[in-house]
């Protein structure tokens, strides 16, 4: 098999094109092609004059020899990339993908009980997926909804304004990466990424997941996804139960002097019960602070970890396409940008979690605080794009003693951006214009704030430190020399970001375990991923530590 790459196409095309262009490349006829997939989808738009849809292919053809000489032809084993395989009727293929199941020759663990497994984001679920199959029958503990029952709860909160504790855009089924844009992108090169990204795509992700250079599955789409997740889990032995949180974590001292976990109380709605275990698989999400503090309390060993506050800045969706895409900007996908830059203060600043044709949510787990986020859904067609714009801040910014110290940091702002919306879970929203003079926003322009419920017009140096707008409003100003247009008066500020990942890193050895021998830290809220990704990852590097297979 040979691959094609670098392939460039003008905007409008057809898959028969790219094989015309591939055919006179290698002087082969179109019919002698077989197995012909895409491999790597992108746009090349550096030349605003002469946008190109840029691709990778691989096919089989006759006299394979012949080509592997030619500019941009490699060759490589036969596989059987992108091959179709359906939810619960086969697996995912290997083709190099690591499954933790397929690994360890179904290896069974020196388990005597069912391992526990806290959270059903993508680190929870890719955990309790290879451990199921592996016939652990793991038990999923959610202390949220499932899909359906969450979207109708977070339905209520951004029309009426109703919050629900257990179940909202961080907390339920699918995790806080459901209520996201569905980003697919990671910055590790590790060898799980074709599994995980096959996987998705087998429960209902979009198929260009597979090829796309930056591929997203959309709410819409992950909401469905993580449904046909659950119920392979539950159809090969495993169990998911809703509502029910990870109260306290029981220990026992062996003959070796190790403390080790025995078990795990477990609450929900109408009781507290105990289940006996000895591996316990924390993959909790950034935002579970009570369950973070008592793990503190229990003696797991953590530690502060830096992480970022910004504020989500939104700008008509059509006017950044014009900005990355000059005249074609009808003719191409709602695009999206990438900025970083270094502050006078030697702080960065960049933007983060950019939702092209997407919305700004709210992103509270406790009543009482406010945090914003950004979601999109698979078309990314809406009217406004956004994205975060934060700062970096490390532990010697939040004082204290405490692991959790950040947490408290991230309170004091979330507590006064409940207060500066009015108290209603309304934002605090303000036009750049107006954030320069320091003035409060009367009326927005030709951007309308996204955010549901609804938001505030208000002066945001009337309610947050003035040293961290005034580096937010060099940052923007900075990334405009990047990006020109960007530091537009109309765009909006809407505050504030503080769960761009965890503020704790629970410590684990070379096994994955804590200083608790069977509990395994897992994932963001561990400080041990960073996006959908690479927490599937990290839930598969515990699935393979709990069966030996490191």
């Amino acid at each position: 098999m040979i691959i094609v790459s670098n392939i460039k196409m003008k905007i409008e095309h057809t898959e028969e094109d790219i094989k015309i262009k591939i055919s006179k490349l290698l002087k082969a006829d179109i019919k002698n092609f077989k197995n012909f997939h895409i491999r790597k989808k992108s746009i090349d738009a550096r030349d605003k004059r002469d946008i190109r849809y840029v691709y990778s292919v691989s096919l089989n053809t006759a006299n394979e020899d012949r080509y592997i000489k030619l500019p941009n032809v490699t060759r490589i084993a036969q596989d059987n990339f992108n091959s179709p395989f359906a939810a619960g009727k086969t697996k995912p293929a290997e083709n190099g993908c690591v499954s933790a199941f397929e690994a360890s020759a179904k290896a069974k663990p020196a388990l005597k009980h069912r391992p526990v497994i806290a959270g059903s984001g993508p680190a929870g679920l890719f955990c309790a997926l290879e451990l199921s199959k592996a016939g652990c029958a793991p038990i999923v503990l959610e202390r949220g909804a499932d899909a359906d029952t969450r979207l109708k709860d977070i339905s209520n909160f951004l029309s009426a304004g109703l919050f629900n504790e257990n179940s909202n855009v961080l907390f339920g089924e699918g995790g806080a990466g459901t209520f996201s844009d569905g980003k697919l992108t990671c910055a590790t090169n590790d060898k799980r990424i074709p599994y995980i990204l096959q996987t998705f795509a087998a429960f209902g992700a979009p198929p260009e997941i597979l090829y796309e250079s930056k591929p997203h599955i959309g709410t819409d789409y992950l909401a469905k996804t993580v449904k046909n997740m659950r119920g392979e889990i539950e159809r090969s032995g495993g169990e998911v139960r809703f509502f029910n949180r990870l109260d306290r974590i029981e220990t026992v001292v062996l003959p070796s002097k190790q403390t080790a976990v025995s078990g795990v109380w477990v609450k929900n709605a109408n009781s507290e019960y105990f289940l006996e275990t000895d591996a316990v698989v924390l993959a909790i999400g950034h935002s579970a602070r009570d369950t973070l503090q008592m793990l503190h309390d229990t003696g797991i060993s953590m530690k502060p970890k830096s992480f970022s506050v910004g504020m989500r800045f939104e700008h008509k969706r059509e006017f950044i396409n014009q900005l990355q895409y000059g005249r074609f900007h009808k003719q191409l996908p709602a695009a999206d940008y990438k900025l970083a830059v270094k502050l006078s203060n030697g702080r960065g600043a960049y933007t983060f979690c950019m939702c092209p044709g997407g919305f700004v949510v709210p992103s509270v787990s406790e009543a009482g605080y406010l945090a914003v986020n950004g979601m999109s859904r698979y078309l990314r067609s809406a009217e406004n794009s956004n994205s975060a714009v934060l700062i970096s801040v490390t532990p010697d910014d939040f004082g204290g003693n405490s692991p959790l110290s950040g947490i408290a940091f991230q309170r004091e702002f979330e507590k006064a951006a409940f207060k500066a919306g009015g108290g209603n879970y309304f934002a605090p929203a303000q036009k750049f214009g107006d954030f320069l003079n320091k003035v409060k926003t009367e009326s927005f322009g030709g951007v309308t704030p996204s955010f549901k419920p609804g938001v505030t017009p208000v002066n945001m140096y009337d309610f947050f430190n003035e040293k961290f707008l005034d580096n937010i409003g060099e940052a923007i100003l900075k990334m405009d020399e990047k990006l020109r247009g960007f530091a537009q008066n109309d765009a909006v500020l809407t505050g504030i970001e503080t769960r761009s990942s965890s503020p704790v890193s629970v410590l684990r050895g070379d096994n994955l375990c804590s200083n608790i021998l069977g509990v395994y830290p897992c994932g963001e809220g561990c400080g041990h991923a960073g996006g959908i990704v690479s927490s599937a990852a990290d839930g598969i590097k515990c699935a393979e530590a709990i069966l030996s297979i490191i």
